[in-house]
């Protein structure tokens, strides 16, 4: 098992990533405030991993109740979220009761959101069981649920107490939602590490078979650039708006297909390539660059073509980007392949890049 540890002003705590830690209730029982807890996940991973988890705490006198959400991006709003709410209620669960988010991004964003508005807050914990939450949305407490009229647009800053990345758990991951989480991995070479580049060039085979050490090795790697990010810059203020790379891109496409009929990291796939090209016609990036960043996605298993909203629709969506400031829609550039910066475009590279090859004619 390896440990990283986040550390910020307030607080700090671990990142376990290791095989078969699932069931290592000493993992979790320091923080415990009480012997009673929530798990919660939902009816994909509920089947699977839950009885487990349960099973180890309750061997520790831990009192287990458990909460099953429906499962997608489509039920992350404030009518699930009220789910979890009722529940915490009706078994008058304390200010000392910690949550538990066994499962991917949206439940560990709905779990960690419900957890800081419960009682004015509570303590959680992140179990994540895909790839794409064990890289990056477990790790930073951002939690949030979406908004019809944009991704992730109410929500907190709320950090979990551990985080436990079994890569056990990505045994039963589908090969769509594997290649989802490939794109967050990518993200974090393109934005900060032109090293790691050449790694998941070179390792992709690997990673896409699930090769348990090549995972936990691009798990750690990303999990510690976005530690040092986070403990630089909790609230997005700076540098952590880097993490976005492709974001702003994405989330549009995610609102504007209607939220679940892309994954989230087959969304920012496509905005990498669009951010790629942005970069392109600025002259930052060159030729080779890009098309070095194209054949890393698509051995990935990641889409390299965004679906054609139209020009408006794109504004309208990335208007609510949480990085508009002064009403500009500010984006994630690539200044070097593994250097990014954040930066507005102007109207005729936009307008470009939007009908550029990169969407679908």
């Amino acid at each position: 098992m390896i440990t990283l540890n986040l550390s910020l002003p307030d607080t700090s705590y671990p990142i376990h990533i290791g095989q078969h830690i699932l069931g290592n209730a000493e993992l979790l029982l320091p923080y415990l405030k009480q012997k009673k807890a929530v798990i919660i996940s939902n009816t994909t991973v509920a089947p699977l991993y839950l009885a487990p988890l349960k099973a180890a705490l309750e061997q520790h006198g831990v009192s287990i109740l458990t909460v099953t959400l429906p499962d997608g991006e489509d039920f992350k709003t404030w009518e699930t979220l009220n789910l979890i709410f009722d529940a915490l209620l009706n078994n008058k669960c304390e200010r000392s009761t910690t949550l538990i988010a066994l499962g991917g991004g949206v439940i560990g964003d709905m779990v960690g959101f419900a957890a800081a508005c419960y009682q004015r807050g509570v303590p959680f914990i992140q179990v994540p069981t895909t790839l794409l939450s064990q890289v990056d949305s477990s790790v930073g407490g951002k939690t949030a649920i979406n908004h019809p009229q944009g991704k992730n647009m109410i929500g907190a800053f709320y950090q979990p107490k551990v985080v436990i990345a079994d890569m056990m758990l990505l045994d039963t991951l589908p090969e769509r939602e594997l290649s989802a989480g490939l794109a967050e991995v990518i993200k974090y070479g393109l934005l900060g590490d032109a090293g790691f580049i050449s790694w998941l060039e070179e390792h992709m085979a690997a990673l896409r078979a699930k090769d348990k050490t090549v995972l936990a090795e691009a798990v750690r790697r990303c999990c510690a650039m976005k530690a040092d990010i986070v403990s630089q810059d909790e609230r997005e203020s700076g540098v952590r708006a880097l993490l976005n790379l492709g974001h702003t891109f994405g989330h549009a496409i995610e609102a504007g297909l209607g939220f679940g009929t892309w994954l989230h990291g087959e969304a920012v796939a496509g905005g990498m390539m669009l951010a790629a090209e942005a970069s392109r016609q600025l002259g930052y990036l060159n030729d080779s660059d890009v098309s070095r960043i194209e054949a890393l996605l698509h051995a990935a298993g990641l889409p390299t073509v965004s679906p054609n909203l139209g020009y408006e629709a794109w504004l309208e969506h990335m208007s609510h980007d949480k990085k508009v400031s002064d009403g500009a829609i500010r984006f994630v550039l690539m200044r070097e392949l593994g250097h990014a910066i954040v930066a507005a475009l102007p109207e005729p590279v936009l307008h470009a890049t939007l009908h550029s090859r990169f969407i679908a004619k």
